[in-house]
């Protein structure tokens, strides 16, 4: 067994290797169709938020009331890496952030013990305490965003349509889920006239009370029949607006109606809470998210199908527009890999047709499919789909995959060239470079090695580059012993016949033999000009292997010297052509600044040329349509940008434009103007955080780490978190009058 000889086994078994080749190719293909189609890998989001409601109460109240007692309890969550907090009047957030290093498979336990642990404290918190709310969907990507938008028509229209268009969106393959951003609450509005209450003599308690007792669901009974149970339903619960206004109430003796003393109105939340606008538009905003291993591209072409039927059944008037398509960013990266890969294989072909003969380089050029082919196969095997970090592994991939078949294919001619019979030709090339190549293709896996075992959500989100290199190159191993041998049989020339056509490095080789061989013998390859000089230079190197070393570790140093001159950057700005604007406003700013400000910002980019759409959201920020996104959460004196341009040449331009733009105008915010990026979300790459107890100290030591970070030419754009005071009105209370 130990003399057991892959390629010899291949040329005994011709008819089998054929058909495993053939099997291979076909099923490998058919597995490309079926790969998984995403934008980015997935990866775990680390990161819940807890956000408590206590209305009335002010910020330092709970600090000390609700935010400090839950971020001592969770401190006890396993894998707990820190936790950052914001108080303010009537709500908390406490942002739990697990350890980076914590395996995907920790972290739901952590957010079933945060979850149990707030549970477990919650009779200690205040009993006015409104609500306390869980968020660890992060990962949840709404690819394909479709703006309803329609002159004249109010939230509530847009609501009943836009639940039409959820209804038909739902219906879809590979949709997981369907929800709505920029959705106005609505209200009925009673405003109570104080004059003709006080005219009447009216108790305002008295009027309140009847609302709540009239329209309060209470069990009204059931009877039961000799045969049937009978439920009892009483009347007068509130349907319709004229039902409220006619809710009847006695008062100094007299029966009124609610309408003889107040205006019954329907209307929405005031101030809202948040909005988002298309285009300078108000719009209520769809959000499609894609099942778990679906194809994006292929979800993208049941979408277009699915809208443009739901666009002939709106009503006139209304409008519904793709304001971010994510099938579409997907589509261009296939198309870019499929067009690298084109174009590596031309290469490819190109050197090893030059460089090594027709009929041997055509040897390599079948292999390269093959191994591609059946690379695929074991891709949809392991559940690896097709996105940017496993694209460019494939390209990566494709340089090394053919050095195995090359270095086969070629010891096996230069065999046959020295006159050695095919099959022991193949059998010789299996067992004097079988092992080199096997150790040397475990040797170029090992180095993609830390990216699989890296703890932390950057080796979850590149580890498929490891995976795919390593499938690569290890079917290429196998295509080399394997299939090569059996390629090279049936293709190869015999060179005793074909010496008049040599290769390139066959006419290198036989420049300025030694001597002139006689043609019934053969040609000894390796006595030739070129042989003679690389022998030579080996002889040489080994001579002066001191020298050699030397230089060896010279060229290291310098290298390593070049390297730190080399920008560091881990994962590069994403070529995506959206610009991501945030515009943060004094804090307590109120909704109204916010929109104002957004409003300006809309007419100045309704001027600008290159832009496809833009979207604003006021009062928070955009749904995650780009998985790697830094999400932002809902703030009065928050609200930001997504704007598409025509191509990545115009998001350049007009973002140096907009830079331009917040250093001269827009002086009652802060605008960062940031691109999309690649690998987990990082926000501002510089950050610092001042811990310590007090408020006036931070703050000075906060202004002066700025005004350093400012001075640095490095660096731009240098915003604070935490610092303008909010302004409050005191009523000072009599409580003995």
């Amino acid at each position: 067994m130990s003399n057991f000889n892959l390629s010899d086994w291949a040329l005994k078994h011709q008819a089998l290797v054929l058909y495993i080749m053939i099997v291979l190719t076909i099923t490998g293909l058919i597995a490309y169709t079926k790969l998984g189609q995403s934008e980015d890998p997935p990866f775990t989001f680390k990161v819940m938020v807890i956000r408590t409601g206590w209305p009335g109460a002010s910020a330092l109240e709970v600090e000390k009331q609700v935010t400090d007692k839950l971020e001592k309890k969770l401190q006890e969550v396993p894998h707990l890496d820190n936790l950052r907090s914001y108080s303010r009047a009537g709500e908390s957030l406490i942002f739990v952030l697990v350890k980076d290093s914590a395996a995907p498979s920790d972290i739901p336990d952590a957010w079933y013990q945060a979850r149990k642990k707030i549970s477990d404290i919650r009779h200690t918190l205040p009993d006015s305490i409104e609500s306390i709310t869980f968020n660890d969907e992060f990962g949840d990507v709404y690819g394909n965003l479709y703006a309803l938008t329609g002159d004249g028509v109010d939230y509530a229209e847009l609501k009943r349509q836009a639940d039409m268009v959820r209804d038909a969106l739902l219906k879809v393959p590979d949709v997981a889920k369907v929800d709505f951003f920029g959705e106005q609450k609505q209200r009925l509005y009673v405003e109570i006239s104080n004059a003709k209450v006080a005219t009447l003599g009216i108790d305002v308690n008295t009027l309140l009370q009847a609302l709540r007792t009239q329209n309060r669901v209470v069990a009204s009974g059931a009877f039961d029949s000799t045969s049937e149970h009978i439920r009892i339903a009483v009347s007068g619960r509130y349907d319709t607006l004229e039902d409220l206004r006619e809710i009847r109430f006695r008062a100094a003796g007299r029966e009124f109606r609610l309408g003889d003393v107040a205006t019954v109105r329907r209307g929405f939340e005031d101030p809202p809470t948040q909005r988002v606008r298309y285009m300078g538009r108000d719009t209520l905003l769809v959000g499609v998210s894609m099942a778990q291993g679906g194809d994006i591209i292929e979800l993208g072409k049941r979408l277009d199908v699915a809208t443009k039927h739901i666009r002939q059944n709106l009503p006139i008037g209304l409008e519904l527009h793709q304001a971010a398509s994510q099938p579409k960013a997907v589509a261009r990266s296939v198309n870019e890999f499929v067009h690298s890969l084109a174009e590596a294989v031309v290469i490819v072909l190109a050197v090893s047709l030059l460089s090594l003969g027709f009929r041997t380089g055509v040897v390599v050029a079948i292999t390269i499919p093959i191994v591609l082919a059946t690379t695929f196969l074991f891709m949809q095997l392991f559940g690896i789909g097709l996105h940017k970090i496993s694209l460019g592994a494939l390209i990566l991939a494709l340089g090394l995959l053919v050095d195995d078949a090359i270095i086969a294919v070629e010891m096996m001619a230069s065999k046959m060239e020295q006159g050695w019979e095919r099959t022991k030709a193949a059998s010789f090339a299996f067992t004097s470079t079988a092992i080199p190549m096997l150790t040397g293709t475990l040797v170029t896996a090992a180095g993609f090695l830390p990216i699989a075992t890296a703890a932390s959500t950057t080796g979850e989100y590149t580890r498929s580059i490891f995976q795919v290199t390593v499938i690569a190159l290890l079917v290429s191993w196998v295509a080399a012993v394997i299939f090569v041998p059996y390629l090279g049989y049936k293709l190869l020339p015999d060179f005793s016949k074909h010496r008049s056509q040599p290769s390139i490095w066959t006419r290198l080789r036989s420049k300025n033999a030694v001597a002139t061989i006689p043609a019934e013998e053969h040609q000894d390859i390796y006595h030739s000009f070129f042989y003679r000089r690389l022998r030579e230079l080996i002889t040489a190197c080994v001579r002066y292997r001191w020298l050699v070393v030397a230089i060896t570790l010279g060229t290291f140093v310098v290298s390593i010297m070049g390297f730190g001159m080399v920008q560091q950057q881990f994962f590069p700005d994403s070529t995506r052509p959206e610009l991501i604007v945030d515009l943060r406003l004094a804090e307590g700013s109120s909704y109204a600044a916010s929109e104002q400000e957004v409003k300006k910002l809309e007419t100045w980019l309704a001027k600008q040329k290159g832009i496809e759409n833009y979207v604003a959201y006021v009062g928070s920020g955009s749904p995650r349509f780009y998985l790697p996104i830094d999400q932002q959460l809902a703030q009065r004196n928050f609200a930001q940008f997504v704007i598409l341009t025509e191509s990545s040449e115009q998001r350049e331009q007009l973002r140096s434009k907009m830079i331009a733009l917040f250093e001269q105008d827009f002086p009652n915010l802060r605008g960062s103007v940031l691109r999309l990026e690649n690998g987990p979300p990082v926000g501002f790459p510089v950050q610092f955080r001042i811990s310590g107890e007090s408020l006036s100290t931070l703050r000075s030591l906060a202004h002066q780490i700025a005004s350093v970070m400012r001075d640095n030419p490095h660096l731009r754009n240098v915003q604070l978190d935490w610092d303008e005071p909010v302004k409050v009105v005191h009523v000072n209370v009599d409580q003995s009058k």
